[in-house]
């Protein structure tokens, strides 16, 4: 993300991580740093607060549900389709770090947690509402806003060799 001669990128969502340039040292997954930080600015985890209900009684569990449905988001983002790779990815420093600020020093969910969040909580007549609102949300959300900045993704279909790939 950047060339030699520029510094460290700060992301909003956690301004103590930065992004370099090392060449080789890298994660396969910091394609999802750039959908982490959009999901910041567009104030995710206040909608998901907002809209989607928690069943578990009081506040005695390990994973907070805004965590947990980032982790289902950044998941299939990623192209883990199903849940098995949740082991894998919960000691994942890059997902821990994008999936919960609170737990990036530890673990996230396994995968014995995401199905239960993935079918039982999310397919709720309660949250599937919900989810239709955070969607509206969202959408309304970027509608409003004045554009003052544009932003120009240049995509082309060439393929050039990767070194190394």
């Amino acid at each position: 993300m950047g060339d030699a001669t520029s510094g460290p990128v700060r992301l909003s969502f956690d301004p103590q991580f930065r992004v370099e340039f090392h060449g080789a040292t890298m994660t396969s997954d910091a394609g999802l740093l750039l959908p982490r930080e959009l999901d910041e600015r567009l104030g995710l985890s206040a909608l998901i607060e907002r809209h989607l209900t928690d069943p578990r009684p009081g506040r005695n569990f390990q994973f907070a549900l805004p965590d947990l449905f980032r982790q289902s988001i950044y998941s299939r983002r990623a192209g883990y389709e199903d849940t098995n790779d949740a082991e894998r990815l919960a000691a994942d420093s890059t997902v821990r770090m994008l999936v919960s600020r609170e737990r990036r020093e530890t673990s996230v969910a396994l995968t014995s947690t995401r199905p239960w969040v993935e079918t039982d909580v999310l397919t709720e007549e309660r949250n599937d509402q919900g989810l239709a609102r955070l969607n509206t949300d969202l959408v309304q959300h970027e509608a409003a806003r004045p554009l003052t900045r544009r932003l120009i993704l240049d995509i082309d279909r060439s393929e050039r060799p990767v070194p190394g790939g």
